[in-house]
């Protein structure tokens, strides 16, 4: 993940820093509750182990996730969205709302994750 950008257009910005095909994906399972990496990696979209860890490594290094200890023995870690990173929420919802409007046969955006609740059964 950039964080030199190509020109000073906002747009271009975002794009340089969540521009790929992974890291909103990530994001956005981490919004409804996902932690560990092991639950990231089985999400739908099957990101792959290397991929994951190079965005959660860029994810940490830009202040939108941190990383955080569950377990000395053995050491597990696992991800937590900062404000930061918990600030994409309308990002994924105005992105969202566009395709359900115009694509076909898009999932409905589920109201938890509109009003910022984790998915029904986690935490």
């Amino acid at each position: 993940m950039k964080t030199d950008h190509r020109s000073p257009c906002p747009i271009s910005s975002f794009l340089d820093l969540w521009g790929d095909r992974w890291t909103l994906i990530i994001i956005r399972d981490m919004l409804v509750g996902k932690r560990r990496f092991s639950d990231l990696e089985a999400g739908n979209e099957r990101v792959p182990a290397s991929i994951l860890a190079n965005r959660m490594k860029q994810l940490t290094e830009v202040g939108v996730a941190k990383r955080v200890q569950y377990s000395e023995r053995p050491p597990r870690y696992e991800y937590h969205l900062t404000d930061k990173g918990k600030a994409l929420r309308p990002v994924l919802i105005a992105m969202s709302d566009w395709s359900e409007e115009n694509l076909d046969d898009r999932w409905h955006t589920p109201d938890w994750f509109r009003e910022g609740r984790s998915a029904p059964g986690r935490d």
